[in-house]
């Protein structure tokens, strides 16, 4: 006879009881009830990270409307949830409780950006896709290696804009980013190739 299976009804706390600041992964995140479990990601999953960061940093050097981080991070846009986007701009109206940012005074984001990875399809393109635009994120990018295009989603819409050359962004006006994708792609390939025999 079989048993029914057990589900186990998670808390934030419970989440962070299986953090370490000693260990980055696996990434845990917790939204809608649901435990998400992330191994740590691949070599190429990480030199897009970088890239799309760098991307962001100098942009935001310019035009100071925010900071660019990457996870690990342990953001609750929502009460009850922990997130962790691959790239993240905090808006720079952020106001702290402390001398120092501390995760929980990010209440929204302008941009949150996941790289997809084998491992997290479904999540990136639906859970977190929902969540992010459902809580305060301006906007998201998916991130398609495989593809080479960003997919780009905005509060309300009913599908992304799939990007393939450049686009801009400018989510407090003032000179635009301007993303030039197969630039992009071309520098995360020739950085992967250095590791390829």
């Amino acid at each position: 006879m079989a048993m029914p299976a057990i589900r186990r009804r998670w808390t934030t706390a419970d989440v962070r009881a299986l953090t370490s600041e000693e260990r980055a992964w696996p990434r845990y995140e917790f939204i809608a009830g649901e435990l998400l479990v992330t191994p740590a990601p691949g070599l190429i999953h990480q030199i897009a990270t970088t890239e799309v960061w760098t991307v962001l940093e100098a942009y935001l050097a310019r035009e100071p409307i925010g900071l660019a981080v990457t996870s690990p991070s342990d953001l609750e846009l929502k009460p009850g949830t922990i997130t962790q986007p691959d790239v993240f701009v905090i808006p720079a109206e952020t106001r702290i409780m402390a001398d120092v940012l501390q995760w929980p005074d990010v209440k929204s984001l302008l941009l949150a950006v996941e790289v997809l990875s084998p491992s997290s399809l479904r999540a990136d393109r639906v859970k977190k896709r929902d969540f992010y635009l459902d809580n305060g994120a301006e906007e998201y990018w998916i991130v398609d290696l495989d593809a080479q295009l960003f997919e780009r989603w905005r509060p309300a819409q009913e599908t992304p804009e799939l990007l393939r050359d450049r686009f801009e962004w400018a989510p407090r006006g003032g000179e635009p980013l301007v993303m030039d994708i197969p630039a992009l792609f071309a520098r995360i390939d020739r950085k992967m190739r250095m590791f390829v025999r």
